[in-house]
């Protein structure tokens, strides 16, 4: 017999190609309700649909010739007869619930005596859901939810003094003058504190092939990192190096990304990490940017060049840099282990070893950032 989620997926399929339009929000909702109720009654698996996939009317007659066509189709389902209806009512996060402002739909639930109200988070599903198994109009919605994580930058001790009422270091000059106010009474005593600063924050975003379905959004991740914070440097690495600061600069996103697609020659093809590598600590990290910065290296550690000048490199890199932070989407995978030459090769120098595959782990991935 087939899944829940099987059935749910073809007969989604089927109704889209018959002209229904069927936007990603009633889709999860149906996965959803069929995963709760099951497919083991044909009238269940009906209203179902009809109360999640449909928003006119108009539709309605479309819907069951779709239904009876489809499912007439697959014996193997072996549905048993129900003789009362299951009214089924799947309402999102931010939908009244049945009895306010009821729709018409509603009001033709009404007319049961028993009602099955579901609810669930469309956006929670996403959160879990791999990068790598997004549709476009998935990934879409992913990356207007990755606008709501809080970003912080890191931050590091100043040598500059800040006024702070419980400081650990007295502010003889304040106090004193204020001494002199009392009768040269010290009576109230003032401290400072050292102020706190923006640490620097260098990306380094691996665009090869093997990383094409995750580039995506975790350069948007990182565009929504130098939005919040502008001391943030970003570089892309595939075949070369390419330094795409300025051209991800500004609010919109999509210009940005546009910007530096133009910019970049090397998407989706070969990548060599540790050259790449060499050349960041050569022309920009040991001369100066990575010296006490957080250094970010977003890859899955696939690489067609020496793992030993690689090492090297990594080595190098986490000498200068305060913390050395590597990212991998492959982390997440069921049995991983970094068995490829380049992460068995960079993994002894990295501080801290992360996923990258979903909108949870960058929102974990924020947290580390931050601390």
């Amino acid at each position: 017999m087939a899944t829940p989620s099987e059935v749910a997926t073809a007969f989604v399929d089927e109704l889209r190609a018959s002209g229904l339009t069927i936007p990603l929000s009633r889709s999860l909702s149906y996965f959803q309700a069929l995963e709760c109720l099951g497919v083991s009654s044909e009238r269940a698996v009906y209203w179902a649909g009809r109360a999640t996939l449909l928003g006119r009317n108009e539709d309605v007659a479309l819907y069951e010739r779709c239904f009876r066509s489809f499912f007439l189709r697959r014996a193997a389902l072996d549905f048993e007869a129900v003789p009362t209806p299951v009214n089924v009512a799947v309402l999102l996060d931010g939908d009244d619930e049945i009895g306010e402002d009821p729709s018409d739909d509603q009001e033709e639930l009404r007319e049961f005596d028993q009602v099955v109200s579901l609810r669930f988070s469309a956006e929670e599903v996403l959160r879990e859901k791999d990068f790598g198994s997004l549709t476009r109009g998935e990934l879409d919605e992913c990356l207007k939810i990755m606008r709501t994580i809080k970003l912080s930058p890191p931050l590091r001790s100043s040598q500059r003094l800040r006024v702070h009422p419980r400081g650990g270091r007295l502010d003889v000059r304040r106090t004193v003058r204020d001494a002199l106010a009392h009768g040269g009474e010290p009576i109230n005593q003032k401290f400072v504190a050292r102020s706190q600063r923006v640490r620097r924050t260098v990306f380094i975003c691996d665009i090869s092939g093997s990383m094409e379905p995750y580039a995506k959004a975790l350069i948007r991740f990182v565009h929504a990192m130098m939005v919040a914070t502008r001391k943030v440097e970003v570089f892309t690495l595939g075949t070369r190096l390419s330094h795409v600061t300025r051209a991800l600069m500004g609010n919109d996103p999509e210009a940005a990304m546009a910007r530096a697609a133009a910019e970049v020659q090397d998407w989706s093809g070969g990548t060599r990490l540790g050259e790449g590598i060499k050349s960041f600590n050569d022309r920009f990290g040991v001369r100066g940017m990575a010296r006490g910065a957080t250094v970010v290296i977003l890859s899955d550690g696939w690489d067609r060049g020496d793992p030993n000048l690689l090492g090297e490199e990594m080595k190098r890199l986490q000498r200068v840099s305060r913390r050395l932070i590597w990212v991998n989407p492959l982390k997440a995978s069921e049995g991983y282990a970094p068995l490829a030459k380049g992460m068995a090769a960079a993994l002894p120098y990295v501080d801290e070893f992360v996923e990258g595959h979903s909108l949870n782990s960058l929102e974990s991935l924020a947290e580390v950032l931050a601390s």
